[in-house]
Protein backbone atom coordinates (compact mmCIF):
# COMPACT_ATOMS: atom_id res chain seq x y z
CA UNK A 1 0.00 0.00 0.00
CA UNK A 2 1.94 3.36 -1.25
CA UNK A 3 1.71 6.80 0.56
CA UNK A 4 -1.67 8.75 -0.50
CA UNK A 5 0.26 12.44 -1.74
CA UNK A 6 -2.95 13.37 -0.94
CA UNK A 7 -1.78 13.28 2.92
CA UNK A 8 0.76 15.91 2.42
CA UNK A 9 1.05 19.26 3.18
CA UNK A 10 1.26 21.87 0.52
CA UNK A 11 5.13 21.88 -0.72
CA UNK A 12 5.77 18.78 0.81
CA UNK A 13 7.40 16.18 -0.92
CA UNK A 14 7.92 12.24 0.40
CA UNK A 15 11.50 11.31 0.52
CA UNK A 16 11.37 7.60 1.46
CA UNK A 17 8.79 4.97 2.61
CA UNK A 18 9.46 1.45 3.13
CA UNK A 19 7.50 -1.42 4.38
CA UNK A 20 8.79 -4.17 7.35
CA UNK A 21 11.68 -6.33 6.64
CA UNK A 22 10.33 -9.55 4.51
CA UNK A 23 12.18 -11.10 8.29
CA UNK A 24 8.22 -10.13 9.32
CA UNK A 25 6.75 -12.83 7.07
CA UNK A 26 9.61 -15.95 7.78
CA UNK A 27 7.48 -17.27 10.90
CA UNK A 28 4.17 -17.51 9.25
CA UNK A 29 5.53 -18.77 6.02
CA UNK A 30 7.30 -21.72 7.58
CA UNK A 31 4.81 -22.44 9.97
CA UNK A 32 2.22 -23.03 6.80
CA UNK A 33 4.87 -24.73 4.76
CA UNK A 34 5.58 -27.16 7.96
CA UNK A 35 1.56 -27.60 8.57
CA UNK A 36 1.65 -28.18 4.44
CA UNK A 37 4.09 -30.84 4.40
CA UNK A 38 2.57 -32.66 7.26
CA UNK A 39 -0.92 -32.75 5.43
CA UNK A 40 0.61 -33.96 2.27
CA UNK A 41 2.38 -36.63 4.41
CA UNK A 42 -0.82 -37.61 6.01
CA UNK A 43 -2.46 -37.74 2.54
CA UNK A 44 0.14 -39.98 1.23
CA UNK A 45 0.66 -42.96 4.64
CA UNK A 46 -2.86 -42.92 4.68
CA UNK A 47 -3.42 -41.56 8.13
CA UNK A 48 -6.81 -42.16 10.02
CA UNK A 49 -9.81 -39.38 9.29
CA UNK A 50 -9.62 -38.14 12.76
CA UNK A 51 -6.01 -36.88 11.92
CA UNK A 52 -6.65 -35.98 8.41
CA UNK A 53 -9.14 -32.82 10.02
CA UNK A 54 -6.66 -32.30 12.69
CA UNK A 55 -4.07 -31.53 10.14
CA UNK A 56 -6.91 -29.53 7.97
CA UNK A 57 -7.70 -27.74 10.85
CA UNK A 58 -4.43 -26.23 11.83
CA UNK A 59 -3.60 -25.83 8.18
CA UNK A 60 -6.47 -23.64 7.87
CA UNK A 61 -5.29 -21.69 11.16
CA UNK A 62 -1.64 -21.61 9.76
CA UNK A 63 -2.84 -20.03 6.98
CA UNK A 64 -4.93 -17.81 8.32
CA UNK A 65 -1.91 -16.67 10.45
CA UNK A 66 0.18 -15.86 6.80
CA UNK A 67 -2.69 -14.28 5.46
CA UNK A 68 -3.41 -11.78 8.36
CA UNK A 69 0.43 -11.30 8.59
CA UNK A 70 0.76 -10.21 5.33
CA UNK A 71 -2.00 -7.64 5.19
CA UNK A 72 -0.14 -6.07 8.59
CA UNK A 73 2.95 -6.15 6.93
CA UNK A 74 0.91 -4.55 3.67
CA UNK A 75 -0.71 -2.01 5.90
CA UNK A 76 2.29 -0.89 8.11
CA UNK A 77 4.24 2.26 6.07
CA UNK A 78 6.97 4.36 7.22
CA UNK A 79 7.63 7.25 5.20
CA UNK A 80 10.07 10.39 6.14
CA UNK A 81 8.96 13.50 3.89
CA UNK A 82 10.61 17.13 3.56
CA UNK A 83 9.01 18.12 6.92
CA UNK A 84 8.18 15.25 9.23
CA UNK A 85 8.19 10.78 9.88
CA UNK A 86 4.82 9.35 9.56
CA UNK A 87 3.74 5.57 10.92
CA UNK A 88 0.62 4.42 9.57
CA UNK A 89 -0.40 0.09 10.07
CA UNK A 90 -3.35 -1.19 10.74
CA UNK A 91 -5.60 -3.53 9.20
CA UNK A 92 -9.27 -3.32 10.18
CA UNK A 93 -8.55 -0.45 12.90
CA UNK A 94 -6.05 2.14 11.71
CA UNK A 95 -3.54 3.78 13.98
CA UNK A 96 -1.35 6.72 13.43
CA UNK A 97 1.85 8.47 14.68
CA UNK A 98 3.54 11.92 13.22
CA UNK A 99 6.84 13.28 14.17
CA UNK A 100 8.01 16.72 13.35
CA UNK A 101 11.38 16.49 12.07
CA UNK A 102 12.83 19.66 14.09
CA UNK A 103 11.49 17.51 17.00
CA UNK A 104 13.55 14.79 17.05
CA UNK A 105 16.35 14.84 20.06
CA UNK A 106 18.22 11.61 18.55
CA UNK A 107 17.91 8.84 15.61
CA UNK A 108 19.39 5.38 16.08
CA UNK A 109 19.30 2.07 15.41
CA UNK A 110 19.35 -1.62 16.67
CA UNK A 111 20.56 -4.41 15.22
CA UNK A 112 21.29 -7.95 16.59
CA UNK A 113 23.71 -10.43 14.75
CA UNK A 114 20.90 -11.79 12.82
CA UNK A 115 19.52 -8.75 11.54
CA UNK A 116 23.29 -7.44 10.38
CA UNK A 117 23.24 -10.62 8.02
CA UNK A 118 19.67 -9.89 6.90
CA UNK A 119 20.04 -6.23 6.36
CA UNK A 120 17.58 -4.87 8.97
CA UNK A 121 16.81 -3.53 11.97
CA UNK A 122 14.94 -1.66 14.79
CA UNK A 123 14.94 2.67 14.00
CA UNK A 124 14.74 4.08 17.76
CA UNK A 125 13.32 7.96 17.99
CA UNK A 126 13.56 10.01 20.89
CA UNK A 127 11.53 13.59 20.53
CA UNK A 128 10.56 16.79 22.23
CA UNK A 129 7.81 16.75 24.69
CA UNK A 130 8.10 12.77 25.16
CA UNK A 131 9.76 10.75 28.02
CA UNK A 132 10.14 7.45 26.30
CA UNK A 133 12.04 6.53 22.69
CA UNK A 134 9.77 5.13 20.31
CA UNK A 135 10.81 2.36 18.25
CA UNK A 136 9.45 1.28 14.75
CA UNK A 137 10.92 -2.59 14.81
CA UNK A 138 11.94 -4.57 11.67
CA UNK A 139 12.83 -1.79 8.82
CA UNK A 140 15.05 -2.76 6.19
CA UNK A 141 18.29 -1.12 5.56
CA UNK A 142 18.06 1.28 8.79
CA UNK A 143 21.27 2.44 8.50
CA UNK A 144 20.35 4.51 5.17
CA UNK A 145 16.55 5.54 6.92
CA UNK A 146 18.66 6.95 9.71
CA UNK A 147 20.83 9.11 7.15
CA UNK A 148 17.63 10.33 4.85
CA UNK A 149 16.02 11.06 8.32
CA UNK A 150 19.35 13.57 9.09
CA UNK A 151 19.35 14.64 5.64
CA UNK A 152 15.86 15.70 5.66
CA UNK A 153 16.33 17.38 8.69
CA UNK A 154 19.50 19.32 7.61
CA UNK A 155 17.52 20.91 4.44
CA UNK A 156 14.51 21.57 6.51
CA UNK A 157 16.69 23.44 8.61
CA UNK A 158 18.56 24.65 5.69
CA UNK A 159 15.36 26.35 4.36
CA UNK A 160 14.03 28.01 7.36
CA UNK A 161 17.29 29.78 7.77
CA UNK A 162 17.60 30.93 4.48
CA UNK A 163 13.75 32.79 4.50
CA UNK A 164 15.40 34.15 8.11
CA UNK A 165 12.82 32.51 10.05
CA UNK A 166 13.56 29.82 13.03
CA UNK A 167 10.35 27.91 12.78
CA UNK A 168 6.97 29.37 11.24
CA UNK A 169 4.21 31.13 12.67
CA UNK A 170 1.61 29.70 14.72
CA UNK A 171 -1.66 31.26 15.59
CA UNK A 172 -2.25 31.81 19.07
CA UNK A 173 -5.17 29.89 20.65
CA UNK A 174 -7.72 32.68 21.68
CA UNK A 175 -9.24 32.25 25.13
CA UNK A 176 -11.46 34.43 27.59
CA UNK A 177 -9.49 33.23 30.26
CA UNK A 178 -7.04 31.07 31.27
CA UNK A 179 -7.13 27.54 29.49
CA UNK A 180 -5.95 24.23 30.58
CA UNK A 181 -2.85 22.42 28.28
CA UNK A 182 -6.04 19.76 27.04
CA UNK A 183 -8.43 22.35 26.33
CA UNK A 184 -5.70 24.40 24.72
CA UNK A 185 -4.71 21.73 22.24
CA UNK A 186 -8.82 20.93 22.12
CA UNK A 187 -8.74 24.68 20.45
CA UNK A 188 -5.59 24.21 18.36
CA UNK A 189 -7.27 20.73 16.86
CA UNK A 190 -10.14 22.71 16.08
CA UNK A 191 -8.01 25.32 13.99
CA UNK A 192 -6.57 22.47 11.81
CA UNK A 193 -9.80 21.10 11.43
CA UNK A 194 -11.31 24.15 10.06
CA UNK A 195 -7.86 25.07 8.03
CA UNK A 196 -6.12 27.38 10.05
CA UNK A 197 -3.39 25.33 11.01
CA UNK A 198 -1.61 23.63 9.27
CA UNK A 199 -1.05 19.46 10.40
CA UNK A 200 2.80 20.66 11.33
CA UNK A 201 1.90 23.92 12.80
CA UNK A 202 -0.61 21.92 15.17
CA UNK A 203 2.12 19.00 15.80
CA UNK A 204 4.40 21.77 16.51
CA UNK A 205 2.21 23.56 19.20
CA UNK A 206 0.78 20.78 20.29
CA UNK A 207 4.25 19.40 21.47
CA UNK A 208 5.07 22.90 23.18
CA UNK A 209 2.04 22.36 25.34
CA UNK A 210 2.75 19.05 26.53
CA UNK A 211 6.46 20.12 27.53
CA UNK A 212 4.49 22.42 29.81
CA UNK A 213 2.60 20.04 31.49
Amino acid sequence: MAFSTKQLNPGEVVALETHPHWKYLVAPIAGAAVVLIGACVALIVGAPTAVDYVVLVVLVVALGWLVLRYLRWRTTLLVITSSRLIHRSGVLSKDGREIPLDHLADISYRQTLLDRIVRCGDLVLESAGRDSEEVFPDLPHPAQIQNEIYRQLEQYKARWAGQGAPAPAIPAVPSPRELSIPEQIDQLDDLRRRGVLTEQEFALKKAELLQRM
